[in-house]
């Protein structure tokens, strides 16, 4: 009797936890050691036989064998799978570590399905009237006993609303806070443990362990799904081709979450999809312009695009389910991320390292310059093919090695940022087998980076288009194509940062070169006004020096068209999508108000003067010109 009233207390106790506390949930386990000892046992055993049988695999050579090394590998994500949810959640944490775990163990890892089998439906329906305080047939029409799928937090059932909604009722599994807080407590125990006993482990397992429990502390609080879908619908309410389900919060609480039921295609189901009149392509497209501004505008992504969770509904757009593992990214770390990119295409691998540490994956104190080299050996043969056929899985695995090498340590909100990008990748291949995720996503970058005002961003963009100085004309045009395959691009918006680039402190060295092509423009128009003046003297009064150069055609252009850098830009705009000349020409008012114009004006007319004067003078002297 005591045994079980002990057990009852931590089961109670660990009931009412609602956030993750560590110290909290040593306190109410350390009073019962017991309950502590029979978990132990069912979890530390089996993994400690399964490192003891790796361990003398790798004494006798036996994980040299790549295959074989790969079924042990399959073989630990299957244990972790057996122990329960906790540990399934740190299969996937761990997924996205190439910091801790070998390559060969990640590829295993990421496939870990969050899948067990249902409970049963009579303690499903006691939990949707304990935690809503209302008898199942006062607030639903009907509601299937049966679950319709099943996941390691909880399980999904169908119902009806009194008010006639059909809706999808997400129930939490009987007592998991309970098992999770006890598994998590174990598990920490041991991350404590590799820490201090295990010199090869660089990370901290233990932080790793709490940042686990702090996500999945709130996936358990389904209140908190249900603000994660009200906010995600709130970002994208503009965008008319992403769907999420509508929340019912009068019949969502805790444990229970009633939100509106969706009939779509999973995306992997090309022929049911096609079936729809649905293009699967566009829908990737959709799902990988909605992934991007998730990670790259908002800051806040959803971290579990699986299969199951993007859906492809009749009417034409891409439905979002499952809010439960969503993440931020800072304004800085978005920021960074594009400027590593820059970087990366660059090949300005030096600067890379420092984007690393400022993004928080290596200390401030590392040496780089052995880490520089890796990158560019990890690098420089993909960009050789080019961004839009880069493999991103060969390359992150590359990565991978090289973080398992050196002292990084994977930031939380970067692990699932890759998780999810590797996830949706793997989506779009079942559409289509060569599809290249850097590829798909460049367009959106470009235009980010020609779009945005962020003075970090501008900074950037020099960097991309500038090569030490000279202005690269085909970076340029490579961004602006890029820019331009994107369906919602504003060419006209587009236009004036272009325009706004060129007046801000980075576009000095442009506006030198604009100026030096207009001095050239307006000296040929004045070269060309004294040669038809000394055509028209008599005979006897025309300088030969000057008819031996005389230059046809010079006015056949227009003077803005003649201009280089213009004649240039319109060049690689005058293709794109709604372009006119008249879109450059407009604009001429709002230049005339520059501060920089005046200035460039008074250069320009004391360079034509003075270009004019050693002309007439070599004139003068018999010079040829």
């Amino acid at each position: 009797m005591k045994k079980m009233a002990e057990e009852l207390g931590d089961f109670i106790e660990a009931a009412g936890l609602l956030e993750y506390d560590p110290i909290a949930i040593s306190k109410i386990y350390k009073g019962s050691p017991l309950r502590l000892l029979k978990r132990l046992w069912q979890t530390l055993v089996p993994i400690g036989l399964f490192l003891i049988a790796v361990a003398i695999d790798k004494l006798i050579g036996l994980l040299k064998d790549e295959k074989y090394a790969k079924r042990r590998a399959r073989e630990f994500s299957e244990l972790l799978v057996s122990l329960g949810p906790a540990f399934i959640k740190a299969g996937q944490a761990l997924s996205t570590r190439p910091d801790i775990i070998p390559v060969i163990v990640l590829e295993e890892l990421a496939q870990l399905q969050d899948q067990l089998p249902g409970f049963k439906g009579s303690l499903a329906m006691a939990c949707i009237e304990e935690d809503l305080e209302i008898k199942i047939e006062d607030l639903f029409e009907k509601l299937d006993k049966e679950p319709i799928s099943a996941a390691s937090l909880g399980q999904v059932h169908k119902g009806k609303l009194k008010t006639g909604e059909a809706v999808a009722v997400k129930v939490q599994r009987p007592g998991l806070r309970e098992q999770i807080t006890l598994d998590l407590y174990i598990v920490r125990i041991i991350a404590d443990w590799l820490n201090k006993n295990v010199g090869l482990i660089r990370s901290d397992l233990v932080a790793l362990i709490d940042e686990l429990g702090m996500r999945v502390f709130e996936e358990m609080d389904y209140l908190n799904e249900a603000n994660n879908a009200k906010r995600f619908q709130e970002l994208h309410k503009h965008n008319s081709k992403i769907a999420v389900p509508k929340i019912f919060s009068e019949a969502t609480s805790r444990r229970v979450l009633t939100m509106e039921w969706i009939d779509g295609i999973k995306l992997t189901n090309i022929e049911a999809v096609k079936k729809l009149g649905i293009d699967p392509d566009e829908m990737i497209e959709i799902g990988v312009n909605c992934s991007l501004q998730q990670l790259l505008e908002h800051g806040f992504f959803h971290a579990d695009p699986h299969p199951g969770n993007l859906l492809a509904l009749s009417d034409g757009r891409l439905c979002y389910l499952d809010f439960g593992m969503m993440s931020e990214v800072s304004k800085n770390s978005r920021t960074g991320l594009i400027q590593a990119v820059v970087h990366l295409v660059n090949r300005s691998f030096n600067k890379l390292s420092k984007d690393f540490v400022k993004l928080g994956f290596l200390a401030e104190d590392v040496n780089l310059e052995p880490i520089v080299p890796a990158f560019e050996n990890v690098f420089t043969n993909a960009l050789e093919i080019g961004v839009s056929k880069m493999d991103f899985k060969s390359v992150t695995d590359d990565l991978s090695g090289v973080m398992y090498k050196f002292p990084f340590r994977v930031p939380p909100y970067y692990a699932l940022i890759i998780r999810s990008l590797i996830t949706l990748e793997g989506i779009a291949l079942s559409v289509d087998p060569e599809f290249k995720i850097l590829g798909a996503a460049y367009p959106y970058f470009a235009r980010r980076l020609m779009e945005d005002p962020d003075p970090q961003l501008r900074q950037s963009l020099k960097e991309m288009l500038f090569d030490s100085n000279e202005f690269r004309w085909n970076r340029l045009e490579d961004l602006i194509t890029s820019a331009a395959s994107q369906l919602d691009l504003d060419l006209e918006k587009l236009i004036d940062q272009m325009l706004d680039f060129l007046f801000s402190p980075h576009g000095g060295i442009l506006r030198k070169e604009l100026v030096e092509s207009i001095v050239n423009r307006m000296d040929s128009i004045n070269w060309f006004a004294v040669q038809k003046i000394n055509n028209k003297l008599p005979k006897r009064m025309q300088s030969k020096t000057i008819e031996a150069n005389f230059q046809k055609n010079i006015g056949n252009e227009s003077f803005l068209i003649k201009i280089k850098p213009i004649k240039k830009l319109i060049n690689i705009v005058k293709d794109l999508p709604g372009f006119k000349l008249e879109l450059i020409i407009t604009r001429l008012p709002r230049l005339l108000k520059e501060p920089d114009i005046r200035k460039m004006s008074l250069t320009v007319v004391k360079r034509v003067a003075e270009k004019g004067m050693v002309r007439m003078v070599k004139v003068a002297a018999g010079v040829p010109q």
